[in-house]
């Protein structure tokens, strides 16, 4: 059964959030992306967790390490030492030549600096998800303070099941591609604050039955206004965009 989120209107209290930062602004799932993101009016930001060797959490968004940095590898396999010393700006401009790779305490630390809303995504494709949410949750227990300001994301429902096990006070947003048949029962059985999906695959049909059933609904990636032009009318509470600025008038 849904807990009653009458009381919860003030926790997503915005239209607009960042996509990996604001990473068509600089590089993605760093520091100095959540400052773009901010700079450019966003309050809230999303974020890539990612669990690396021997039990590392570092913002990163891909299973291999050289799109993003000057390394190379499996993601998973690397050592945190070695995450952490990698050139992350370069690769989308020499003006954040020497950008690092974030660990998640830092964005943490950086992201409630700037007294902005967390979405934090825990990037995990596989089923030992006992690796990774445990130790993402007990970070979050220790150094983030305001739980009206954290969103806690997956495409993983094992992930979120078991973030729901751990603390079932977190809102949790379960994420899809293709919203599939069984979406409620999946958002049920986490007692979910919101579904965050494709809005290129969103139908009106869908959007409208997941805020009947009385759900915050977010749409990834747009970074065109007009693209979601319909979808506010469907009742799509936030955008998440890669460049906050192209929908500051939502704020004005």
């Amino acid at each position: 059964m849904q807990k009653d989120k009458s009381s919860n209107t003030e926790i997503l209290n915005t239209k607009v959030m960042g996509h990996r930062g604001a990473a068509l602004l600089a590089p993605e799932n760093t520091l100095s992306s959540i400052r773009a993101a901010a700079a450019a009016g966003a309050t809230w930001v999303e974020i890539d967790v990612y669990l690396i060797a021997e039990g590392g959490l570092v913002i990163f968004h891909d299973d291999t390490l050289e799109r993003c940095t000057n390394g190379e590898g499996v993601t998973r396999d690397a050592q945190l030492n070695y995450v952490i010393g990698l050139d992350a700006g370069t690769k989308f401009s020499a003006d954040f030549a020497g950008e690092k790779v974030p660990t998640l305490l830092e964005a943490l630390e950086c992201i409630q600096s700037l007294e902005l809303g967390l979405n934090l995504e825990i990037k995990h494709d596989g089923a030992d998800v006992e690796t990774i949410v445990p130790a993402v949750m007990e970070v979050l227990k220790t150094h983030w303070v305001d739980n009206n300001k954290l969103m806690i994301s997956s495409f993983n429902h094992a992930a979120l099941q078991m973030s729901y096990g751990i603390d079932g006070d977190r809102h949790l947003a379960q994420l899809y591609e293709d919203i599939p048949d069984n979406w409620q029962e999946e958002l049920e059985s986490i007692q979910a604050y919101s579904l965050n999906c494709d809005y290129s695959r969103l139908t009106e049909a869908r959007a409208k039955a997941v805020k009947a059933a009385g759900y915050k609904l977010l749409c990834y990636t747009a970074n065109d206004p007009q693209a979601v032009e319909f979808h506010w009318a469907w009742g799509m509470d936030a955008v998440i965009t890669d460049d906050p600025s192209k929908f500051a008038f939502l704020s004005e």
